[in-house]
């Protein structure tokens, strides 16, 4: 079973704006990993600046302490951003300054090691960029940025001609190369893992034929409207039944049973979208609505059973619907027992009606 519904996923192509959500919620569940990096990458940054500021002779001067102040406000700026588009410019710019920042300290080593530096501050950089949750544009402009300003073959000793540069140059295609396979890699392994996440999610909580949430998520979603606390309004429950059902599908077979129930919980998803629904099994289906007053629920219950009564179609069936006032202290299950009474009054009343419980 897990290896069709994973078969089944992998199949499944992402539209642009479930990318945009999966990059969010990425970008969310990682949001303390990145703050993380974000630290250890200035701390070493500092590290580096201070034992090539002593040790080399070079000091400690206000440039330094400008490019730790900038850094020190772009990871604040990260504890409040919320949006995974702004986290992109933040990396951005902390990748820049990080660079620039390195660039200006190797400048002040021997010139026979500049190379050998920049090309171990560019490999501790992809790294790190590597295992945050960018998008693709973010990172390889993060690639462009980094190579461009710590090129080894900028300002250095070093010639692409003799043999140290061709070494060089060998390892620097292969880390690029490397880093850029493995985001790619990962990222399309996380986004298939969130698309099975959301078809198991899709499959535990919405009725595969009418495509509506099922008993379990109403149950849950209802239950949570319940406790909600304080109540502004009165909350009401809806039991639905289609009336007759059982005759249509003895009559025209269960494909057509399958087109009404198909037809009706269509009408009921238009009439009752701000509400919670669902189908309970076979032809019942409830609906709770929270925060509305008893004329909304009069109008909303006159209004489906209208919407289902008038549909075009070869095969015209009614609804029967029981109503109850969720009281203060009532239990769902206690709340869905006085819904399903008044549903009965209903269907032994005439049918194609709603009926209130007393």
């Amino acid at each position: 079973m897990f290896e069709t519904i994973e078969a089944q996923a992998l199949k499944e192509t992402a539209s642009n704006e479930l990318r945009e959500e999966f990059l969010q919620r990425e970008f969310e569940r990682l949001k303390p990993f990145s703050l993380l990096i974000y630290v250890v990458s200035v701390f070493m940054w500092l590290l580096f600046d201070l034992i090539v500021s002593f040790l080399g002779g070079q000091g400690f001067t206000w440039r330094s302490m400008a490019f730790l102040a900038g850094f020190a406000l772009l990871t604040v700026v990260l504890g409040f951003t919320r949006r995974a588009s702004h986290f992109d410019v933040l990396t951005l710019l902390l990748v820049l300054g990080l660079t620039v920042g390195v660039r200006m300290i190797v400048d002040g080593l021997a010139p026979a090691s500049h190379s050998l530096w920049l090309v171990l501050a560019a490999a501790s950089m992809l790294y790190s960029v590597s295992v945050l949750p960018l998008r693709r544009w973010a990172f390889f402009a993060v690639q462009v940025v980094i190579w461009v300003i710590l090129n080894p073959f900028l300002a250095t000793t070093t010639e692409i001609t003799e043999l140290r540069g061709v070494l060089t140059a060998c390892y620097s295609v292969f880390l690029c190369a490397l880093t850029v396979y493995t985001f790619l890699k990962f990222r399309e392994a996380k986004l298939n893992n969130y698309l099975m996440s959301r078809l198991l999610l899709d499959q535990a909580y919405n009725d595969p034929l009418t495509q509506i949430p099922n008993r379990r998520s109403f149950m849950t979603h209802a239950g949570q409207r319940l406790l909600a606390s304080p109540r502004e309004r009165d909350h009401y429950l809806m039991m639905i039944d289609i009336d007759n059902f059982k005759k249509v599908n003895d009559t025209y077979g269960h494909d057509i049973g399958d087109e009404v129930l198909i037809r009706v919980a269509a009408d009921i998803k238009t009439v009752m979208i701000a509400f919670d629904y669902a189908r309970m099994g076979g032809e019942e289906f409830a609906i709770y609505l929270a925060g509305v007053r008893r004329e909304d629920v009069e109008s909303l219950a006159t209004q489906l059973c209208q919407s289902v009564r008038e549909q075009p179609t070869q095969h015209p069936v009614t609804i029967s619907i029981g109503i109850t006032r969720v009281a203060e202290g009532d239990s769902l299950n206690q709340a869905l027992i006085k819904a399903d009474a008044a549903l009965y009054e209903s269907k032994h009343t005439g049918k194609d009606r709603f009926t209130f419980h007393q």
